[in-house]
């Protein structure tokens, strides 16, 4: 298994871009559009999951995620593993690598939103906050502190 960051000049971009479009989660579209307007600048990053050449799952690194006017940042979010690859721990690969990157780039701490019970506890994550996500229904808001 290969993760790497990639950005809207890797060759891999367009292909990710149509393989989030496609996905079954619904939130694969709302990150493919971002992908095509390239909202991702600075450090912000897609990163993706490959075995071999075939993409496996993804999430991405960023300043903001889906609740408006917080002050947390960065996100890892849109975190997606195919369901042919599920069950290997490839979600909590994806996460650290997340974090390991967001470490390199000079971050302490990281936030996810997710309405999920019990998952990000285990990848150590603790909620810091809830808030009514755009779409009407209550997320909440996760932190880790990163080592360093």
């Amino acid at each position: 298994m290969n993760i790497k960051p990639i950005t809207v000049s890797d060759e891999k971009w367009e292909a990710v871009r149509k393989y989030a479009e496609a996905c079954p989660w619904s939130a694969g579209r709302t990150l493919a559009y971002k992908m095509s307007n390239n909202e991702f600048t600075d450090w912000e990053r897609v990163i993706v999951a490959l075995d071999d050449e075939i993409i496996c799952g993804f999430c991405t690194v960023t300043k903001t995620d889906c609740i408006p006017d917080v002050h947390y940042t960065p996100y890892i979010g849109y975190v997606f593993v195919d369901e042919e690859y599920r069950g290997n721990r490839l979600s909590e690969q994806l996460i650290e690598y997340a974090i390991d990157y967001l470490k390199r780039s000079g971050f302490n701490e990281v936030y996810l939103i997710s309405d999920h019970v019990d998952l990000y506890e285990k990848y150590c994550f603790h909620v810091v906050d809830t808030k009514i996500a755009p779409w009407g229904t209550e997320e909440k808001i996760y932190k880790k502190y990163i080592d360093r």
